[in-house]
């Protein structure tokens, strides 16, 4: 009696390919999230994400934009204004360094104010800014900046929208601002900068002299593998970090990879600027 082979369709055998390429990927990811959350837990793990990070995808700050109707709701005719308090005897260095990059990027309308809760502010923290020289009308700029020198524990933003709670802490800010540049990372690639972020801030900052330590060699060997803290192109852990070192005046005794990497900082035109104040 003859046999008749089964038909397989090929709809069917496409679905099933894309399927297992899917549970392959799937699984990957799962095992690099897996190697990633051991070396947090662990910092001395010999695991090694530098493959994983030079697979994404970067492009140059100045080449993406975000949609700021989307991240700082529509004007409907008015300019959208980021509102950011800070303390002066605390001066958040990153959220400069992030202002003088965005002014790179967009039409910022950019004002300095003092609130009445301080009762002095250094000449120099009154123009971080600059000398601003209003020439246009509000309309033909994208943005607003506005930072208020103000008796706050830690700095505050808001923007445009009255009833939104204010995202708190340097840290927090810094990540919004750098996300106004549109740029997009893997997963593992925006857990690392999320957590040299957090390190730079409660350790680097923050932290006793033995925890500002581990950071730095820490610090050192990841700067040892790739240019900046995650990857072949600078990212807000960078920022934050190299702020950090300045506050603490860690900069001056750091190991020569973080050395070099903080002079790659300073050729940029945004950190030269913080530098010049802290003179």
């Amino acid at each position: 009696m003859p046999m008749y082979k089964e038909e397989v369709d090929p709809s069917l055998q496409a679905l099933e390919s894309r399927q297992e390429e899917i549970l392959k990927r799937l699984y990957e990811l799962k095992s690099a999230v897996d190697g990633l959350s051991k070396m947090i837990q662990t910092p001395d793990a010999d695991f090694d994400v530098t493959n994983i990070i030079q697979a994404d995808e970067y492009s140059p700050l100045t080449a993406n934009a975000a949609d700021l109707d989307s991240m700082l709701g529509k004007g409907y005719g008015a300019l959208k204004d980021i509102v950011i308090n800070a303390n002066p005897s605390l001066p958040p260095l990153s959220l400069l360094v992030l202002h003088s990059l965005l002014c790179e990027h967009y039409k910022i309308l950019s004002a300095v104010h003092t609130h009445s809760s301080v009762k002095s502010v250094p000449e120099n923290l009154l123009k971080c800014f600059g000398e601003q020289t209003k020439k246009q009308s509000r309309h033909e700029y994208q943005f607003g900046f506005t930072l208020i020198w103000k008796d706050v524990p830690k700095p505050q933003m808001k923007f445009s929208i009255q009833t939104m709670c204010p995202i708190e802490g340097e840290g927090n800010i810094a990540r919004f601002l750098f996300s106004l540049f549109g740029q997009k990372y893997n997963a593992v690639t925006s857990t690392l900068i999320d957590s040299w972020v957090d390190t730079a801030i409660f350790q680097l900052k923050e932290g006793s002299n033995k925890e500002k330590a581990a950071v730095l060699r820490s610090m050192n060997v990841s700067l040892g593998k790739t240019p900046w803290l995650v990857g072949s192109e600078l990212t807000v852990a960078d920022i934050v970090a190299w702020c950090a070192l300045q506050q603490t005046g860690s900069s001056n005794a750091v190991p020569v990879n973080v050395h070099k990497w903080m002079k790659s900082c300073e050729n940029l035109a945004p950190f030269n600027s913080v530098l010049r104040l802290l003179k």
